[in-house]
């Protein structure tokens, strides 16, 4: 299936400034390794050592946590969109 992922703005240096990456994939983790293929360097800022996502990695497809479906083996179709969404923290007392 072809997919759009779209990407941060804080990892856009890993694709050459580009804002959205199209890949060929059946699932969302396919779709996320095919990206670090692609462009070195997203797998070790996506996944931990155990191939997980990392804790502070939000991936959503069509508006819902990939973490509320099926996770890294959640079926793509034709024309979705991937977001991943670094985790924000902070702020003011």
């Amino acid at each position: 299936m072809t997919t759009t992922i779209r990407i941060p703005t804080q990892l856009r240096q890993l694709t050459d400034g580009v804002g959205e990456v199209t890949v060929e994939a059946a699932t969302v983790g396919d779709a996320l390794r095919g990206l670090d293929a692609s462009f070195p360097g997203f797998g070790e800022r996506l996944f931990d050592e155990d191939g997980k996502l990392r804790r502070f990695v939000n991936v959503f497809l069509a508006d819902e946590d990939v973490r509320f479906l099926s996770g890294l083996e959640t079926a793509l179709v034709a024309g979705q969109t991937i977001s991943i969404v670094p985790a924000v923290a902070g702020g003011c007392a």
